[in-house]
């Protein structure tokens, strides 16, 4: 199954592209299912309303079908289901439960609601293609790193390790005459870290792709650029770039020729700065399309830019280590970070962590068994690859290894 995640700065047009992209692998023989967020407004652009949340999904065209995330019910849903299962130890505390009726979502829960949304689309079955529009992109970041951060929190306050005690909850139970607390939290946080794990591997796909959305205005370039190196730092791969509503080059009225012209200055500095990822023109229809048919109109215009490509082999961690003990007595962790600046840009070790800043992203990422027995020795960023020197500590490091 393909996942293409549709999203760019605020206003570029990333819900129309999105319902173009959903269109054209319709087209293509595809079960297309287009997934939409709360804030988007599918439904100017496709001509009928989604379907909400566990909904049957709506027809727009023949095989493809829309449906809406309703973040407020997922939400009311998991937190009462929550509190049933804590009834008992809710009780023992003296805590009154809440009605349906006065829960209010918290703020974070549309992440978490699109994100079940996602597994469940790829776990009905039903679908070839998944295209979802996205939130804005500094968003979308977040979220794509959200299942791993999370598991990493629940790791570090609940670890597993620390279960030794289990056999003796029933017991403890039996005395208290009401389930364990402590027990209900394992066994939560393991039900936790089992859906987030199962989201994980969804993102990490190698079927899964980031499509940007931009304008060709003047500032396009830098602001995809840093997003470009939010993307790399989670590891998130971008099939295209699509430069929206470009105007005629060719206009005889010298307003538009003007701003056509700056747009097209704007689309070469984003051809040099993607030169490794396709970047495709879509052109201005002079109005926003509403329909099916404009929205048909818009890909015959794009000459099939906006197919989702076919995806690539599974691929491997892209941050790899490099022997260099015999020649320069080193090991050398090589991160990807396209778009990335020395200018906000930050490296500190945390234990066996590494704690990667670009911008205002961050990750934080378990150091490899070998890297745990070195000390970092030095960084420097060439051509967009953060190259991280260790050095071998003599105290851990072991003696036959080579190079000790």
């Amino acid at each position: 199954m393909r996942t293409v995640l549709v999203t760019g700065p605020g206003g570029a047009g990333r819900t129309t592209l999105a319902a173009a992209t959903a269109l054209a692998g319709a087209r293509q023989g595809a079960r297309t299912l287009l997934l939409a967020t709360r804030s988007s407004a599918p439904e100017a652009v496709l001509g009928v309303r989604p379907g909400v949340a566990d909904a049957t999904p709506i027809a727009a065209a023949p095989g493809l079908y829309a449906r809406r995330i309703d973040p407020a019910g997922r939400f009311r849903q998991e937190f009462l289901a929550f509190q049933e299962r804590a009834g008992a130890a809710l009780d023992l505390l003296g805590a009154a439960p809440l009605d349906e009726d006065e829960l209010t979502e918290l703020p974070g829960s549309e992440s978490f609601a699109l994100l079940h949304a996602l597994r469940a689309a790829h776990d009905s079955g039903d679908w070839d293609l998944l295209v979802v529009d996205a939130p804005p992109a500094a968003e979308t970041i977040r979220l794509l790193a959200l299942p791993a951060q999370v598991r990493r929190y629940l790791r570090r306050l609940l670890p597993p390790e620390r279960q030794a005690a289990r056999a003796l909850r029933p017991v403890l139970a039996q005395l208290a005459g009401v389930p364990m607390p402590a027990q209900k939290l394992y066994e939560a946080a393991e039900r936790w870290e089992g859906e987030l794990a199962a989201v994980q591997r969804l993102v990490d796909a190698p079927g899964t792709s980031v499509r940007l959305v931009t304008d060709a205005g003047p500032v396009a370039t830098a602001t995809l650029r840093t997003l470009r190196a939010g993307l790399a730092l989670h590891g998130r791969r971008i099939d295209t770039v699509l430069v929206n509503r470009l105007l005629p080059t060719s206009s005889a009225d010298p307003f538009l020729a003007g701003l056509s012209d700056s747009q097209q200055t704007a689309l070469k500095a984003l051809r040099e700065e993607f030169r490794d990822v396709p970047v495709h023109e879509v052109p201005h229809l002079g109005r926003d399309p509403q329909g099916v048919g404009e929205l048909a109109a818009l890909l015959d215009g794009a000459g099939g830019g906006l197919a989702p490509p076919a995806p690539p082999a599974a691929p491997a961690d892209p941050w790899t280590v490099e022997d260099r003990l015999a020649s320069d007595g080193i090991l050398l962790w090589r991160v990807p970070l396209p778009g990335a600046r020395r200018e906000g840009l930050g490296l500190v070790r945390r234990g066996d962590e590494l704690v990667v800043t670009v911008g205002r992203f961050r990750r934080i990422r378990t150091l490899p068994s070998a890297l745990r027995r070195c000390t970092v020795s030095g960084a420097a960023l060439r051509e967009g690859v953060l190259e991280i020197r260790f050095t071998p500590d003599p105290a851990l490091w072991p003696r036959s290894a080579p190079g000790a």
